[in-house]
């Protein structure tokens, strides 16, 4: 997502950090940069024009400051602007002290309306909610078995009835009081175009069971007709928060820098891909630090909390330090990666990565090599890599598919991050210099590599391989 915006404001921000002296010149040839990139991102032009104001403003400022680094404070500038642009601050979502809690779920056909509301059903869920979702889609066939579908995969009850909307959506609240379920999520009708019956439905439909929160579901990849979508939307209804889907397919970002310039209303939540839990909250001054190169570390925190059991990856680390971490642990630990999400997701978060990587389409399918050759070792091989010879070099690149050179390259990949991990092992006992991290980042260092993400010893290597192991995107 952002991939364009934040190449190229990622060569702007190079250009001018660490400058010792900024003149007014500077500022306007970064500003045409900076505007050039926004308009070729889709951005809506009002909202370019905007926020290219607030950021020469601050800039000009920080060129007549002595006592400021000039190049830094344009780039919190740029920042500041991105993240205000983004929406400013995480919408907070709050519970009604007389349970349920109504969700109303709006948005034109084919914007991903359905699978969102499975989606924020199961964000619910884990926040342990007891959720309810309404199918009052009658418009389009087989809405409503598409949602049953989603709740069965879910574990989340459906209610609907085939007979009128409005009375669904009342009917339904009220079945989510009968059973003792705490948020209701309203599916809506959407049509390919805004028109009056379908807004005149929505509107009724929020009568009936005056929702808490109203979402519009908006199609990332729309553009700038998104916006035109939320101000229609938002004159109807009073939005209270976008969902933005298909973000991780968009490439340009228009329709997230622009929506909250225009209709005021912030980005709630973020469809992040195609499965039911790539779906996450929507942090304005985090999807910044993205875009501008800064990484991302709260949310690849949270999400390795999510995905690696504390006591299995503190073991983990102890095994890399102490350079004991086998080829099983490294299977292991790789399996519970893939819960974070796309590896490209993943390594977008991470700061300092190459702009070559986080562009990168790196998914699941792209570590099936280095599973199949670790997956065709003996036990004993997997535990004692020293051991694989040339024959069973042969024999395990049969059994998996691959070329000897891959087996090759991974066995020595692997013994030389055995060797580095040994290395910080030592500068992390007592009486040496640096320390083991300890904390929410443990979870990290149960990540295949070890990463060192507290700051306080040298950064270890990641996974052995990425991005020279078959299958994987060369530098």
């Amino acid at each position: 997502m952002f991939d364009n915006l934040s190449s190229r404001l990622e060569d702007i921000v190079t250009k001018i950090r660490g400058k010792g002296r900024l003149t007014e010149a500077d500022v306007d040839e970064v500003m045409k940069e900076i505007r050039t990139a926004l308009l070729e991102a889709d951005v809506n032009v009002t909202v370019v024009r905007s926020v290219c104001n607030r950021i020469r403003e601050h800039a000009i400022g920080a060129t007549r400051s002595k006592a400021l680094d000039p190049g830094q404070q344009v780039v919190k500038a740029v920042n500041d602007e991105l993240t205000r642009a983004l929406g400013g601050e995480t919408l907070k979502i709050t519970y009604a002290s007389k349970p349920p809690t109504v969700v109303l779920m709006a948005g034109l056909q084919g914007s991903g309306k359905t699978t969102a509301s499975a989606k924020l059903a199961a964000w619910f869920k884990a926040q342990g909610r007891q959720p309810l979702m309404v199918g009052a889609d009658l418009q389009r066939p087989a809405a409503v078995e598409q949602l049953r579908t989603l709740g069965r995969q879910i574990d989340v009850p459906v209610f609907s009835d085939p007979e009128d909307p409005v009375l669904t959506a009342a009917d339904g609240l009220e079945e989510a009081k009968r059973l003792g379920r705490d948020v209701v999520i309203v599916d809506t009708a959407g049509r390919l175009s805004i028109d009056a019956e379908m807004m005149e439905q929505v509107r009724l439909i929020s009568g009936a069971v005056d929702p808490h929160y109203t979402f519009l579901v908006i199609d990332a990849m729309t553009g700038q007709d998104a916006v035109q979508t939320a101000e229609a939307f938002h004159a109807t209804l009073q939005i209270d928060g976008v969902i933005m889907s298909k973000l991780d397919g968009d490439a340009r970002g228009g329709a997230a820098l622009s929506v909250k310039e225009v209709i005021g209303r912030p980005i709630a939540f973020a469809s992040t891909g195609e499965k039911l839990t790539e779906f996450e909250q929507f942090h304005p001054d985090r999807m910044a630090g993205r875009i501008l190169g800064m990484g991302d570390m709260l949310t690849l925190i949270e999400q390795a909390e999510q995905a690696f059991d504390e006591e299995q990856a503190e073991a983990a680390a102890s095994k890399l330090m102490e350079g004991q971490f086998t080829l099983d642990d490294f299977l292991e630990q790789m399996q519970a990666l893939k819960k974070m999400g796309p590896l490209s997701g993943v390594l977008g978060m991470m700061p300092g990565m190459p702009k070559e990587l986080k562009g990168a389409k790196i998914d699941d399918d792209d570590l099936k090599p280095i599973e199949a050759i670790i997956r065709s070792m003996t036990a004993e091989e997997r535990a004692v890599p020293t051991i694989i010879n040339g024959s069973r070099r042969a024999r395990i690149a049969a059994g998996s598919g691959t070329q000897v050179s891959d087996v090759n390259r991974l066995v020595k990949q692997f013994a030389d991050m055995q060797k580095m991990m040994k290395k910080m092992g030592m500068m992390g006992k007592p009486g040496k210099k640096g320390k083991k991290g300890k904390g929410g980042l443990g979870a990290l260092k149960g990540l295949p590599g070890g990463l060192d993400l507290d700051g306080d010893a040298p950064d270890l290597p990641g996974l052995p391989g990425m991005p020279n192991m078959p299958g994987m995107p060369r530098r």
